[in-house]
């Protein structure tokens, strides 16, 4: 095998500049593709970082995915039985038994819970009225399934605690409302219910449906608030693995009844981008590694060409077809290795050279450069697919001159 590489070696260093820009062609493609799978990777994990982390990864709500079946659907089930027009049934919203159905869920290693109560309510301060939502919480219980505690810019969610009819509000909120850490305001419910509020906290999350337009209180505030004493209408589990939201969300559907919904299902559409983001990258970047790879196939189909009388020597000194397939065959996988590596080298220096732009630009978040991921899986991705495209492109040439007839060869060459 050492001496069949030493053969490979050797005509590859007898076609340096070939070999060269076969190499750079690789390289190339793997460098790009290090820095645009490193920009997108980053974009992708901040988004889920900034965007869907802010909410829990299931919500378990209080209804269901589908209507009740009706008499004539359960009396035959399999007719053809068409119903219109059917009013849905009047019941008292809320989870049954939130209490059981948290400590059974928090049973499961990994997963915390919270119950909370969501309704509107209209804000009052001065001659201004703004309509938000109120989510009435427990504060030890809510921290562990929201960032909101890491959110807050003034104040503490156990002041919620402390003061008498507390609430938090959004900078964008504070900003309409034209209130300030330690003011009262009034909360107004649908059901006519007034409760003198003091504002005990600001958070600013960079969302701007959350920061315009929510409020966050006790839970037992909003349950008077909203005339609903000892209800809860959610459970917001948050889970150690996030990859794990989607089937126990229909674990738990299936089990209790309520519609629970994980963090994929409520941002389905801009997942979807994500995976067409992912394939024009997986494009781009294969279509410059299938360049590269034509190259190295032009080159090996070259030495091939050139070296037919070699060939004929070396299969009449004892070499088997097998052996000449693996010495056209690793001349490609050289060129795709170091191609490979100088590729890495590259995608670094690019990652690297990104990361130094800046924008003059301010986002909520505090980014004004480009989000970067630094995954090593990466660079492995994109080694193997140069390996894969230099050792496919010299398959071809390599089984060509594996069937080369000795004989003819020489008594043509003769």
């Amino acid at each position: 095998m050492k001496l069949i590489f030493d053969l490979a070696r050797g005509m590859l260093s007898r076609r340096r500049r070939q070999t060269l820009v076969s190499v750079m062609g690789v390289a190339l493609g793997v460098a790009f593709f290090i820095a645009i799978a490193s920009l997108m990777r980053g974009f992708q994990t901040y988004f889920i970082e900034q965007v869907i982390d802010v909410q829990p990864h299931i919500i378990v709500k209080d209804e269901t995915r589908r209507p009740l079946p009706q008499a004539v659907e359960i009396a035959h089930p399999d007719g053809a039985v068409a119903l219109s027009g059917v009013k849905p049934t009047e019941r008292i919203r809320g989870i049954r038994a939130s209490a059981e159905k948290m400590a059974i869920l928090e049973a499961i290693p990994g997963v915390y819970s919270s119950p909370i109560l969501t309704g509107q309510a209209l804000l009052r301060y001065g001659s201004r009225d703004v309509s938000v939502s109120i989510t009435g919480m427990e504060p030890a219980r809510y921290r562990r399934v929201s960032n909101l505690e890491k959110d807050l810019i003034q104040g503490s969610m156990e002041d919620l605690r402390s003061t008498a009819n507390g609430l938090i509000i959004g900078i964008g909120l504070a900003q309409k409302l034209g209130v300030a850490l330690g003011d009262t305001i009034i909360a107004v419910s649908p059901r006519g219910i007034s409760l003198q509020m003091k504002i005990v906290g600001i958070f600013r999350t960079g969302l701007t449906t959350l920061d315009n337009q929510a409020g966050y209180t006790l839970l037992k505030v909003n349950q008077i608030l909203q005339d609903r004493p000892n209800v809860v209408n959610q459970i917001l589990l948050r889970l150690n693995d996030v990859t794990g939201a989607e089937a126990l969300a229909r674990q738990i559907e299936a089990r209790f009844g309520d519609r629970s919904e994980s963090w994929e299902e409520q941002n389905r559409n801009v997942l979807t981008v994500f995976v067409i983001q992912n394939a024009i990258m997986y494009s781009v970047t294969g279509a410059i590694l299938l360049v590269a790879a034509f190259g190295i196939y032009n080159i090996i189909s070259t030495v091939v060409f050139e070296k037919t009388r070699d060939i004929a020597i070396l299969k009449s000194l004892g070499f088997t077809e097998g052996d000449i397939q693996w010495l056209f065959l690793l001349q490609g996988m050289i060129a795709g290795l170091l191609g490979a590596v100088l590729g890495c080298v590259l995608g670094q220096i690019m990652i690297e050279g990104l990361a130094q732009i800046r924008f003059n630009t301010e986002t909520p978040a505090g980014n004004d450069r480009f989000l970067l991921a630094h995954d090593w899986r990466i660079f492995a991705v994109a080694s193997f697919f140069a390996l894969l495209s230099a050792s496919i492109a010299a398959v071809v040439p390599a089984r060509r001159a594996a069937r080369l007839d000795p004989v003819q060869t020489i008594r043509g060459a003769a």
